[in-house]
């Protein structure tokens, strides 16, 4: 144990410190409130004493300073004669105990047990929010040396302000990790704000991450926080960061650099604090060598990399995360919990999921609501699950033929093929095309007689 003793009266100071030392205390002196408040700063201490009246900086300024600087040290005042009522007072500020002059050496032992008492509970406290904190960022289920590692990397990064790039494959989870950073850190208690900068149109994606000032622009018709701001404290999430514009591009890296950021039509710099956590299933390499995005702007957000691998690279966390939706699936339709027979799980390996976790979690409540029993059997998987699908081809034989390949001819075919297999579903489309739904929108401006063949509502 470690005490601060602030105390103006030497003699105090010295009959304080050998009741202490006897109890194997380790004991610091201060002979004024100043000196003591540095001492305060610049140490961790278990307990302090602190005279009332003491010149520079009296005890009830330490007390106030403790609070407003949020040092977490209990303090017990030292009261005269006369000072009894400021001492009551102190306790109602927030002081721990008081003792009077001349200094009673039971009343001292008991306020050591009781502090002892207290830290213990204070660090019993800590421990179990570190649990708490630790199951409600577990949420990734699985057991592959894969997942273990990435959980592990998580546990370590997520208490620093580190930026963290993931990257992986659509419906790999990326958001999954990014959540976990975030309820496993010290902002947990801070806004989470995800923006997926692929749904968001390139002239808009400024001023839903910056905010933007009334008259910015025609619909500007009033001040609009941007994600920055809302985020404050907290964490930012960019997903599909490699869909973003080069101007916001700019504008990002400058918030990264100076954390500062201004709003569309202002010219005010606004300071913002928030965690940066990035994702894409780009390769950002790739996208910096073609110039479409910048190198500085990956150096400042790939600080710690992770890669979350695609479900056919983990089948051995299928049974697990099976299990795991099915259940999640039943709680949330308020239906009968149903099971995956163990041949079923081993079915479940065997499929090809292009759609990773996403899909897999699709089947699951898919499954749950057309099955009436309480067991789901090989058979219930539906037959174009179990069996490799037969290929269709996406692109005309004479297209890949040398001499006759016609680019654009060969593009609006995918897209057509594409968008048929999704019903119409643009998401799906662009997921199996491994383009972004924004690509996918800008081609079907550029070719509307797609829009006619396929309704475009979804």
């Amino acid at each position: 144990m470690k005490v601060l003793i602030i105390d103006d009266e030497r003699a105090i100071r010295r009959a304080l410190r050998e009741i202490l030392e006897f109890e194997q205390i380790q004991v610091h002196e201060a002979e004024n409130g100043k000196d003591g408040l540095e001492l305060l700063r610049s140490n961790s201490f278990d307990l302090v004493f602190s005279d009332i009246k003491m010149p520079l900086m009296d005890g009830m300024e330490v007390l106030t300073a403790i609070q407003m600087e949020k040092i977490d040290v209990p303090i017990v005042m030292i009261s005269g004669h006369g000072n009894v009522e400021t001492a009551v007072q102190a306790i109602k500020q927030g002081a721990f105990d008081f003792i009077e002059k001349p200094l009673d050496l039971n009343r001292i032992l008991v306020i050591l047990r009781n502090v002892k008492d207290r830290n213990h509970l204070v660090e019993e406290t800590q421990a179990l929010k570190a649990t708490v904190k630790k199951i409600k960022g577990s949420k990734i289920v699985g057991e592959s040396p894969e997942i273990i590692a990435i959980k592990e990397m998580i546990e370590r990064v997520a208490p620093s302000d580190a930026r963290v790039m993931i990257t992986g494959q659509n419906g790999t989870g990326k958001e999954l990790v990014a959540r976990s950073l975030h309820d496993l850190s010290n902002r947990a208690k801070m806004p989470f704000i995800e923006v997926n900068c692929a749904a968001i149109p390139a002239e808009l994606i400024e001023s839903e991450l910056f905010g933007h000032e009334k008259g910015a622009f025609t619909s500007a018709v009033k001040d609009k926080k941007g994600k920055f701001e809302l985020a404050s404290g907290g964490t930012i999430f960019l997903d599909e960061i490699g869909d973003m514009s080069a101007s916001a591009q700019a504008k990002v890296l400058r918030a990264l650099q100076e954390n500062v950021i201004q709003r569309v039509g202002g010219e005010k710099d606004i300071k913002v604090d928030c965690r940066v956590v990035a994702a894409t299933n780009k390769d950002l390499r790739k996208e910096i060598n073609e110039g479409r995005f910048r190198e500085d702007l990956f150096h400042r957000l790939a600080v710690i990399p992770i890669h979350v691998p695609s479900l056919n690279e983990r089948i051995t966390d299928i049974p697990l995360l099976a299990d795991h939706f099915l259940t999640l699936v039943c709680q949330e339709q308020g239906i009968q919990k149903k099971e995956f027979a163990s041949e079923a799980k081993v079915e479940l390996q065997k499929i090809n999921w292009t759609g990773n976790i996403r899909e897999l979690r699709n089947t699951c409540e898919n499954l749950s609501v057309l099955k009436s029993g309480k067991t789901i059997e090989v058979a219930d998987l539906d037959a174009r699950l179990t069996q490799p699908a037969a290929v269709t081809p996406l692109v005309h034989p004479l297209a890949l033929q040398p001499g006759v390949f016609d680019k654009e001819k060969n593009e609006k075919n995918l897209l057509k093929q594409a968008l048929a297999n999704a019903g119409g579903n643009r998401t799906k489309a662009a997921e199996s095309l491994g383009i972004s739904r924004r690509t996918l929108h800008r081609k079907l401006l550029q070719w509307p007689e797609l829009e006619v063949e396929i309704k475009p509502n979804s």
